[in-house]
């Protein structure tokens, strides 16, 4: 078997397709609760929060003082950029919330298609066996 074909094979595979199609998925699903945690969740924590914007929080290792975070990223201080951290710490919190509360809607999703009716019991055995007695008495 040549390399082509090895190669057709192990990509043809259904796992393999399976999990392309995860990641494409997982990937615009990623998108959706990146804009979700950014664009509604984090301006009403802002709100709670007085506006308040972590990732300006920083401590200056330098002995140069300076106004702004960016003035002292352009001066090359040597910085300790916790706020930034916070933000990160925040951000992951609130994906994993969201992630947490879809995956659970997709899970009573799915409990209530396994709820539906099952197929009807098949008449058991002996019953058949006495259908058919009576059946041919009959005749």
């Amino acid at each position: 078997m040549s390399f082509i074909q090895e190669f057709k094979a192990f990509a043809m595979r259904g796992n393999v397709v399976d999990l392309a199609v995860a990641v494409v998925i997982g990937g615009a699903f990623g998108k959706i609760v990146d804009s979700l945690v950014k664009d509604i969740i984090m301006p009403v924590v802002g709100g709670f929060t007085g506006g308040v914007d972590f990732k300006n929080l920083y401590l200056n290792l330098g002995s140069q003082a300076f106004e702004t975070l960016e003035a002292a990223e352009k001066a090359g201080a040597p910085l300790l950029k916790y706020g930034v951290f916070l933000n990160s710490v925040v951000n992951f919190t609130l994906i994993a919330f969201a992630i947490f509360v879809a995956v659970q809607a997709i899970n009573r999703l799915k409990r209530k298609e396994e709820t539906a009716p099952a197929a009807p019991v098949p008449t058991p055995e002996d019953i058949v066996l006495l259908r058919e007695i009576r059946d041919s008495l009959k005749k």
